[in-house]
């Protein structure tokens, strides 16, 4: 099965990072896993950019790819990531050497991530100022004086009380929603532009996770600072998101900004995910879901990948070829259904 082409996105001067035509595959003993076949995002300066979808479709992979993360047996294949600074020339970082100091100086400087798993991501044999610091000495010329003291003010800004105690506490004396502040700390304290906060509310009960939403639209209105969030809480996607992109099985298979998404989406999928929303279903006796499971990447089916779960399969349409493209909807939306025009 060739895959489709997946269309390019508008190079704008407000778009601060640009993936076209992203295809990231994992070569195991079963076969060549396609995590990602053929993503196309543009990130907005100053706005948060949502990825969404159940777990296994690509999300992660995707923010990986930014940073060049990576790992074996994961191998990327193809596509561009353009990073384009507030001066100076753009960088595809996709085409930068692994040894490259321009790819050094863009991880956890100029674009820094919040991991997926933040209860572990910090190091428990150090204290919370020593890792903050350590990001602080590697991306910016500051004496260890200063920089500590930057790690405090950063400490205060995400809501932490006492920094000038706290900093020099290990994570284990803190509780989840301080760990998670620690975390967001150490991705903002070098000021990027692009913040990759990978599921930065798991494990946290509704309060914290709230607190922690907050906090974060709050420092990007004060920064500016770009968002590409990945989540598959829709919830959270319309609390905080000012775009949206819905992926299956490595694809792109709608995008929109917010509104666009929860009051006129056009796929099957998104349509189904916001259906299983327990607020949206207050009047029906069972919760609706999506049928089926999804498909193994390694046995993906021909033809749209989501058409052995769609209430809107047509044999003969859906089932053949490879996938469908998106198609431009108007007003910066597209999808990819090869039954848009039947279900408009």
């Amino acid at each position: 099965m060739t895959p489709a082409a997946s269309p390019t996105v508008s190079a704008s001067p407000d778009v601060l990072l640009s993936i076209q035509d992203l295809r990231v595959s994992f070569f195991t003993h079963e076969g060549e896993v396609r995590a990602v076949d053929g993503v196309s995002l543009a990130i907005r300066r100053g706005r948060t950019t949502a990825v969404v979808g159940e777990s296994g479709c690509g999300k992660s992979v995707t923010s990986y790819s930014i940073l060049r993360l990576i790992q074996r047996p994961g191998r990327i294949l193809g596509g561009s990531i353009r990073y384009q600074p507030k001066s100076g020339d753009s960088v595809d970082i996709l085409a930068l050497a692994e040894d490259d100091e321009k790819l050094f100086s863009l991880r956890g400087g100029a674009i820094s991530m919040i991991f997926q798993e933040p209860m572990t991501a910090l190091s428990p044999v150090h204290t919370v100022g020593n890792q903050i610091t350590e990001a602080i000495l590697i991306h910016q010329d500051m004496t260890p004086e200063a920089a500590r003291q930057k790690a405090i003010e950063m400490l205060t800004r995400v809501g932490i009380p006492g920094a000038e105690r706290r900093i020099d506490q290990y994570p284990f004396e803190m509780s989840g929603g301080m760990r998670q502040r620690v975390v967001i700390a150490m991705a903002l304290v070098c000021d990027p532009d692009l913040l990759i906060a990978d599921e930065p509310t798991t494990a946290l009960d509704v309060t914290i996770q709230a607190q922690i939403l907050g906090l974060m639209k709050g420092l990007q209105k004060r920064t500016g600072t770009s968002i590409l969030l990945i989540t598959h809480d829709l919830g959270v996607v319309a609390q905080t998101a000012d775009d949206v992109a819905v992926m299956y099985l490595g694809r792109v298979v709608e995008r929109a900004d917010v509104r666009t998404v929860m009051k006129a989406p056009r796929h099957p999928y998104t349509q189904g995910l916001l259906a299983s929303l327990p607020s949206l279903s207050l009047d029906e006796e069972h919760l609706p879901s999506i049928r089926g499971s999804v498909p193994s990447l390694t046995a993906i089916p021909p033809g749209c990948p989501f058409h052995p779960r769609c209430p809107h399969f047509k044999p003969g349409v859906c089932d053949q070829g490879g996938p469908p493209s998106l198609t431009d909807l108007g007003n910066d939306h597209s999808a990819a259904c090869y039954r848009l025009a039947d279900l408009a």
